[in-house]
């Protein structure tokens, strides 16, 4: 299911200082114990966990989810792959957008501005499977260029967003 309908709308809601500290400590582990989270920002569990709940209403908080070490599920290698198309119209884009959904390997999309249209990360076993990946785009869609790019190093990963720009809203 695309992520990006599934959220939710962030409500009217004000943050403070303490709700970005339990944002920060839930990005690093969302599994960390509500009395470890409400110990670590000086509240008792009760009200701690309100906070959470309010966050998670008003669409701040949208997820869940377990990390997984690629290398570990045979998938190290990491592909950037930039796109462009062949026309700017919607038919296209909405077919470009399903075809994504269905390929597994692709794990992030974003649409761009500039030279390339779109990049897509895509983590596969090998130079093979990133093959096979290819293939099944160019054979369901037109594209004016496609630029792979085979990541050699992780220099940094994280899911965690930055908080200090969390604002009463």
């Amino acid at each position: 299911m695309n992520q990006v309908k599934t959220r939710k709308q962030a409500a009217a809601v004000s943050f403070d200082e303490i709700d970005r500290q339990i944002l920060d400590l839930l990005q690093r582990d969302s599994d960390t114990p509500i009395t470890t989270v409400s110990e670590a920002v000086g509240l008792s569990p009760s009200p701690c966990w309100r906070r959470i709940k309010r966050m998670e209403e008003a669409g701040i908080i949208f997820r869940r989810v377990a990390l997984v070490d690629q290398s570990r599920a045979n998938v190290p290698m990491t592909v950037f792959i930039g796109v462009t198309a062949p026309r700017h119209e919607m038919a296209w884009t909405n077919q470009f957008r399903a075809l994504v959904e269905e390929i597994p390997e692709v794990v992030e999309a974003y649409r761009l501005t500039g030279t390339v249209d779109y990049i897509l990360k895509v983590v596969v076993p090998d130079i093979t499977a990133y093959d096979a990946v290819y293939k099944r785009m160019i054979e369901r869609l037109e594209f004016s260029q496609v630029n792979s790019m085979i990541s050699m190093e992780e220099l940094k990963f994280t899911t965690a967003i930055p908080t200090k720009y969390l604002t009463e809203r």
